[in-house]
C-alpha cells in the first residue's frame, strides 16, 4: 500500500543546509579584502575631513590645535579645543575609524604652526602616496609605523 507523503526528509533539508552553509562561507570569505579596502578608503576621506577642519579653525583662529608637541587621538584633540571648533563653525565632532574596534584611531600631532594627521590602514598605501620626511609629519609617521601591523607600508599621514 502506497501513501502519499508531503513534505521533505530529514536527510534533504540537511542536505539543503549544508549546501547553503558553503555557499555562505564561500561568499564571505571572498568578500573580505574588499570590506577592507571600503575601509580603508572610508579612512582616506576622513583624513581629508579632518584637514578640512583644521583648515577651517586655522582661518578662524589663526593657528592650529596646539597638540603640545605630542600625539594624541584626534577625538581628543577636538575635545580639548571644542569651543575654538565651534566658533570657527565646526559643530561636529570628527569622523571615528569605520571598524569602531578602537584598533585603529585617527592620530594628530602639531606644534601650532604645523600638523599631521594620520591613521593605520589595514592593507597597503596607495600606489602615489609619499610619506613625509621632515618635521611634525615624519614624527608623526614614525610613531605610527611603529604601531601599524604592517609597518610603515600601511601607516598613512597628511601634513601642512
Amino acid at each position: 500500500m502506497r501513501t502519499n507523503q508531503k513534505g521533505f526528509t530529514l536527510i534533504e533539508i540537511l542536505i539543503v543546509v549544508a549546501i547553503i552553509a558553503i555557499l555562505a562561507s564561500v561568499v564571505l570569505v571572498g568578500l573580505g579584502p574588499t570590506q577592507q579596502k571600503g575601509r580603508d578608503a572610508r579612512r582616506l576621506s576622513d583624513l581629508r575631513e579632518i584637514q578640512n577642519g583644521l583648515e577651517l579653525y586655522y582661518n578662524a583662529n589663526g593657528s592650529y590645535p596646539d597638540g603640545n608637541s605630542t600625539q594624541e587621538p584626534v577625538s581628543t584633540m577636538y575635545s580639548n579645543n571644542a569651543s575654538q571648533f565651534t566658533s570657527a563653525g565646526i559643530s561636529q565632532a570628527f569622523p571615528g575609524d569605520p571598524t569602531g574596534s578602537g584598533n585603529f584611531q585617527y592620530e594628530y600631532y602639531s606644534n601650532g604652526t604645523s600638523y599631521a594627521i594620520g591613521d593605520c590602514l589595514e592593507g597597503t598605501n596607495p600606489p602615489a602616496y609619499q610619506p613625509p620626511t621632515s618635521g611634525v609629519g615624519q614624527t608623526l609617521f614614525t610613531s605610527l609605523s611603529a604601531k601599524c601591523q604592517g609597518g610603515a607600508s600601511s601607516t598613512y599621514v597628511l601634513t601642512l
